[in-house]
């Protein structure tokens, strides 16, 4: 599960969730709760539950289906509670037969820090002979865990042309980091553009796991989800110690700003001013789509633009994609009349509309609102999302000049 679909399973308390998690299928109401609990315990700190997460691990059998969720979501608590502990368990998963379980344990053994032996490091190579995800996270494991070997080196760089461009995608950013083969990821470049949604959205991982700078512009103008593109966007500008240089700070701006008149845009991507396209476009799976759609809503005029906004607003607004493309339009195109949208957007704490929250931010300074300084300031101190506490920084900064400014005798 998603870490910002937490406020799932906050209402389970951890004695529920610790008799939940062994319990006969059969006699639960709602066996959904049974892989919800191994969740909540990944939330808790106490060593009864990670002992419990560690026996579900061990005992659950693979063959019922809610066993087989439940131990794959315990494997993944374990991830999150990043014990040193729960490596060995966690190595143990790497020998079964369930695919995700084995992609879920290496993602976990990543965020504990594993520092992986010379036969671990086997192990991990023998899966490549599994299917593309389970070759894609082991790849991505030797990068995000620096595992610099001889063997991995020849082994992984003969995939580097490999039929999947999520095996490949993996295999350059692997070269690039750990060798400083740069070179290796030019095909990354096309494919942030490919028709393909999941193509475009592998590579802009896939160029932050190589951490090569000189790819950010390309990055930051990729159609893939803003938050997408942040995470890889921070992970280049941190391996080079260079986020404070001004062109930098220039690009994260735009990619924060989200304006879609920025992005590459195809025109396969792009619809016509008809508010119903511009519905149906926005709430596509596709970001791509979606932002065709704000495209369409940045260059139709005032009152036509005000009218969709309205209209969605009444019936969609509850929808996180489209409350989030809202309140960015709302602030890129100055709408005053909106700015109690824009409030009501900063104030949102459901953790599916922290996007927005960003949204809102630039929008405050776009609309000038000074009443909101207290809440950004707050936000630029506290919020965990990194992008979030970024953007109210520089939005709180540039409101107290504009203030200032306006005070002027």
């Amino acid at each position: 599960m998603a870490e910002r679909f937490d406020i799932l399973v906050h209402g389970m308390s951890e004695s529920d969730a610790s008799r939940l998690l062994f319990e006969n299928t059969l006699n639960v109401k709602r066996p959904a709760d049974r892989y919800f609990a191994a969740t909540r315990l990944g939330l808790s700190a106490t060593d009864a539950s990670f002992e419990l997460l560690l026996h579900a691990v061990e005992k659950l059998s693979v063959d019922e289906l809610y066993d087989r969720i439940t131990r794959r979501k315990s494997i993944e608590a374990l991830g999150r509670r990043k014990d040193v502990r729960a490596i060995p368990t966690l190595v143990g998963v790497l020998n079964c037969t369930d695919s995700e379980a084995v992609i879920n344990a290496i993602t976990s053994l990543v965020r504990i820090g594993w520092q992986p032996l010379s036969d671990d490091i086997d192990l991990l190579l023998s899966l490549l002979n599994g299917e593309v995800t389970q070759m894609r996270a082991v790849i991505q494991a030797h990068t995000r865990l620096k595992i610099m070997n001889p063997k991995s080196h020849s082994v992984i760089y003969n995939l580097c042309s490999h039929e999947s461009v999520l095996v490949s995608g993996a295999v350059r950013a692997y070269q690039a980091r750990i060798y400083g083969r740069v070179d290796l990821l030019g095909p990354l470049i096309p494919q942030l553009t490919d028709l393909v949604a999941g193509k475009r959205r592998s590579a802009v991982i896939d160029l932050g796991d190589a951490g090569d700078e000189s790819r950010l512009s390309d990055l930051v103008r990729a159609p893939v989800s803003m938050s997408l593109r942040a995470k890889s966007f921070f992970d280049i500008v941190d391996v080079n110690h260079s986020i404070l240089t001004s062109e930098n700070y220039t690009l994260l701006e735009q990619l924060l700003t989200d304006n879609p008149q920025y992005l590459d845009l195809k025109s396969e991507w792009q619809c016509d001013m008809n508010p119903n396209e511009i519905e149906r476009n926005l709430s596509h799976r596709d970001e791509a789509r979606q932002y065709g759609a704000a495209l369409s809503l940045m260059t139709i005029d005032s009152q036509s633009c005000l009218e969709i906004v309205d209209s969605m607003q009444e019936r969609l607004w509850s929808d996180y994609v489209t409350h989030y493309y809202l309140t960015c339009i709302i602030g890129l195109r100055r709408f005053h009349q909106k700015s109690d949208l824009v409030r009501a957007a900063l104030s949102e704490t459901t953790p599916q509309y922290t996007k927005s929250r960003i949204a809102a931010a630039w929008a405050c300074l776009e609309l000038e609102l000074f009443d909101q300084m207290e809440l950004i300031y707050e936000l630029s101190n506290s919020a965990f999302w990194r992008p979030l506490r970024w953007t109210c920084q520089q939005v709180m900064a540039r409101l107290v000049e504009k203030q200032q400014f306006n005070y002027q005798p």
